[in-house]
């Protein structure tokens, strides 16, 4: 079946997640991973977003639940933006706009791939609070449609002690930017 880990696949998956969840107990306080893993189980489509996480470096983790549905949250919690979701313009109107130097994508395109849905600028700042992530990189952040009606687009980075979430073009790409992702489980 497509997009469904084999049995082996999903045991190594869920016991990596398990490790780091437990590294990282601060990210989560008050969850417990037997919670995670039973719904986990039960929906093994989203094990299959989750290794596409995990294989282009983005260290999923949970970083909390949503308080109206209950469902866990996973961020990418790799320090740097996932090197395997860099050199992305925006999205597919921007890569469509661009007449020399195309990128091989889009992060808007390439989330959706996955499973996943890009972080808006209210959830990169949660993730900052266990941080910092983004020192030497940036991430393109879910842009709202105000901004990108007029050919914009949004990213964040920490420096200086401060997050930062700034404006491009959004047909640029740059190797030291990619964008980090939210999976709801």
């Amino acid at each position: 079946m497509k997009n469904i880990l084999s049995a082996t696949e999903a045991s190594a998956l869920l016991n990596l997640l398990k490790t780091r969840f437990e590294k990282n107990m601060k990210r989560h306080l008050g969850t417990s991973w037997a919670e995670v893993h039973a719904r986990l189980e039960a929906q093994p489509g989203k094990l299959w977003s989750l290794q596409q996480m995990e294989e282009t470096g983005g260290e999923p983790d949970v970083v909390g639940q949503d308080p109206q549905t209950g469902e866990f949250l996973f961020y990418d919690c790799a320090a740097e933006s996932p090197k395997g979701r860099r050199s992305l313009c925006y999205d597919q109107q921007a890569l469509d706009e661009r007449k020399e130097f195309k990128p091989a994508d889009s992060a808007v395109e390439v989330a959706a791939a996955m499973g996943i849905e890009m972080l808006n600028e209210a959830q990169y700042r949660q993730l900052q609070q266990f941080g910092p992530f983004d020192t030497k990189t940036s991430s393109w952040i879910h842009t709202p449609e105000p901004i990108r009606k007029l050919g914009g687009a949004i990213f964040g980075d920490y420096r200086y002690g401060q997050v930062f979430v700034y404006h491009n073009g959004a047909s640029s790409y740059y190797a030291a930017r990619g964008f980090r992702g939210m999976l709801r489980v």
